[in-house]
């Protein structure tokens, strides 16, 4: 099975799984984990682990980006399994609980069903556990204010929008940007390649998640690691504005 890890920086690397990725950070054999994939994904999530010399007893702390079952997939195996604390931004706690849920109908998929790409992606999502019940039973608030004490020193950036509670990771002292679903560089139901937000019906407040693109502008970094699509290089605010002007 191919692991689909790439190395984009010094103990900073990049995962595709199923349609969706993931960024393990490490520091020696300890590592920060940043969002889980698909439940389907989760043999993939442990491989890429051992891949990177980790392992899911060394994963100091599950950072997820926002709750949707395709980043949540496996942080309540991690949690229950081996003690692993899961944080997110404090609005987005009670939605990995489950007490709602902002995620696209099945419904709102079939009325874009005819748009290229949809169904297929809508098939794949289902077999691989998009619409799962996958709670986390203890989801934590990050335990600081600014840089979080973990591997690769990530530094929690609110952009709301996609979710009430999204939120990227920024990597100062590595030039890197994880940027979750509020800025990504493509996805099987977009007809375009590079920066972009994703199509509106995946979004909870299309305006907010624009919105939140002049967050991403104003973070120093030249690498850009998406929930959807391939890295990307180059200055950040470059990529954030022009992402903007394709949402305008």
């Amino acid at each position: 099975m191919s692991t689909g890890v790439q190395q984009v920086a010094d103990g900073t690397y990049l995962v595709h799984g199923s349609n969706t990725n993931w960024v393990i950070l490490t520091e020696g054999s300890a590592a920060t984990l940043v969002d889980t994939g698909y439940p389907g994904d989760r043999e993939q999530v442990l491989a890429s682990l051992a891949e990177v010399g980790s392992s899911p007893e060394a994963v100091t702390a599950v950072l997820i980006t926002h709750a949707h079952n395709d980043h949540l997939g496996s942080a309540e195996y991690l949690r229950s399994t081996y003690g692993t604390p899961v944080y997110l931004h404090e609005a987005e706690v009670p939605h990995a609980r489950r007490e709602f849920l902002h995620q696209v109908s099945v419904g709102t998929v079939l009325k874009n069903g005819w748009r290229p790409g949809v169904l297929p992606w809508a098939v794949h999502a289902i077999r691989v556990g998009g619409t799962a019940h996958v709670p986390v039973a203890y989801p934590q608030p990050f335990p600081a204010e600014g840089t979080l004490d973990l591997p690769g020193r990530p530094v929690p950036v609110y952009t709301p929008g996609h979710t009430d509670g999204h939120c990227a990771f920024h990597l100062p002292e590595r030039g890197v940007v994880i940027s979750g679903d509020g800025l990504v560089s493509g996805h099987p139901t977009s007809r375009i390649k590079g920066p972009q937000l994703l199509p509106d019906m995946f979004h909870h407040e299309r305006a907010r998640a624009v919105a939140s693109l002049d967050v991403f502008a104003e973070l120093e970094g030249e690498v850009l690691l998406p929930g959807h699509g391939p890295v990307h290089r180059g200055p950040v605010r470059e990529a954030a504005l022009q992402a903007r002007d394709r949402a305008l």
